[in-house]
C-alpha cells in the first residue's frame, strides 16, 4: 500500500512546476534589466539636454 500511494507525487510535481516558473521569471528579468537600464540612461541624458521655450506672455 505504501508503494502505491501517490499523494506525495502531486506535491512534488507542483514544487517542480513552481520552481521552473520562478526560474524562468528570474531569467527574463535578468535579460531585460540591462536593456531597460540603458534605455533609462539614454532618456535621462536626452531630457537633460532639452531646453524649455516660453512663447508669449
Amino acid at each position: 500500500q505504501f508503494t502505491a500511494d501517490e499523494d506525495g507525487a502531486v506535491t512534488v510535481d507542483w514544487v517542480v512546476l513552481t520552481a521552473a516558473i520562478v526560474g524562468l521569471g528570474i531569467a527574463v528579468l535578468t535579460s531585460v534589466s540591462g536593456g531597460t537600464t540603458g534605455l533609462a540612461s539614454k532618456i535621462s541624458s536626452k531630457l537633460n539636454t532639452m531646453t524649455i521655450m516660453n512663447h508669449g506672455g
